[in-house]
């Protein structure tokens, strides 16, 4: 998913200013002879001036999420738990992450039998936890959905997560921009994707595929991944191998970057330039650094972790979005996948994370 401004600070209650009164009698010239009485108007406004960062009622948050067995999935997990620090009326409840699906789910019934204030939920498998999440719904807990989203909309109160597709047209548009740049009219262009039996690498390669194609490129040499520098340094040495001249690579993850870069520098290649995904705090600084061929890395950041437990702490105490009319939190929140280059990458390192 950018950088995303502390929720303690952005998420405010609720407010809405109220304007009314008769309407003036220069607005009423069409109609000067009715004798229909004008009733006073009300209008809900987004007033930006709430203080849900103060403390409120005390609330109790269960959080479960996979096991933190990857830099971006670790991050997850450490960013939820400091955020709920930040509250003096949010006790977290968190659960031992699993990658065992049957698991979570027992898990997750634990925290609904100990009837939790509100759930933040990162399944392991959307589809498998669907059910348990609408256990929990049914049971009148509101529960936060993050990322890999349950089967139905019943299962959660409000869904909060990257943007898969617009993380692949970022980082092609970001490729084509470089290219031409630098007068590459007729490019060969690698990509390192993740799983691709998952949806979220599908949409990634779709988006990138897409913003290509915008500008006269295609997608050449592609190699699948497992999200693991390992799997990253196996493919990526396949990709070489396949290809005698890059003139640019995308890899879907900068977990797995670890692995592209070494099997870039085990190949002795420098003839291309990379972007990575994901915002890991690793290629940030190789970014900074601009010795090497990582030139920009799209970010699909763990913030949206602390802002989970940040919407979750307000659905438990009944507020709202102060910055917006509504007087409820909305059904899904899509984060940024904003491009980390040399020109903003000290506007981003925050928000990295260790891969």
């Amino acid at each position: 998913m950018s950088a995303q401004p502390s929720p303690g600070s952005f998420l405010a209650r609720r407010g809405f200013l109220l304007a009314g009164g008769a309407v003036g009698a220069g607005a009423l010239l069409a109609s000067c002879t009715s004798n229909a009485r004008t009733e006073p108007t009300q209008q809900a406004l987004a007033s930006g001036q709430g203080d849900n960062a103060a403390p409120g009622k005390q609330v109790t948050i269960g959080f479960s999420a996979p096991a933190a067995d990857h830099g971006w999935m670790a991050a997850m997990t450490k960013n939820a738990r400091a955020q709920a620090e930040r509250f003096s009326d949010v006790t977290l409840n968190a659960t031992e992450g699993s990658n065992d699906v049957n698991q979570q789910i027992a898990q997750v019934e634990t925290l609904i039998n100990a009837k939790v204030d509100a759930l933040v939920v990162l399944p392991f498998d959307g589809k498998a936890l669907t059910q348990v999440g609408q256990q929990a719904t049914d049971a009148g807990i509101p529960v936060v959905n993050v990322d890999r989203v349950f089967d139905t909309p019943l299962a959660y109160r409000v869904w909060i997560g990257g943007d898969n597709y617009r993380m692949g047209v970022n980082a092609g548009n970001f490729v084509a921009a470089e290219l031409k740049r630098r007068g590459v009219s007729n490019p060969v262009i690698g990509e390192v994707a993740g799983i691709d039996a998952l949806p979220l690498t599908q949409e990634r390669s779709s988006g990138f595929r897409d913003a290509l194609a915008r500008h006269g490129f295609s997608v050449g040499p592609r190699v699948s991944a497992q999200f693991t520098p390992e799997s990253g340094e196996q493919q990526t040495a396949n990709l070489l191998q396949s290809a005698s001249k890059l003139d640019a690579l995308w890899n879907h993850d900068d977990d797995q970057g670890i692995g592209v870069l070494a099997a870039i520098e085990s190949a002795g290649r420098k003839e291309f330039f990379m972007v990575g995904g994901a915002g890991s705090r690793n290629m940030m600084n190789l970014i900074q650094a601009d010795s090497g061929p990582v030139k920009a890395t799209v970010l699909y950041n763990p913030s949206m972790a602390a802002s989970a437990v940040a919407l979750a702490r307000l659905l438990g105490q009944a507020k709202g979005l102060g910055d917006l009319a509504e007087h409820e939190i909305p059904a899904s929140i899509t984060t940024y996948s904003a491009v980390v280059t040399k020109e903003n990458v000290a506007q981003y390192l925050d928000v990295g994370f260790d891969s």
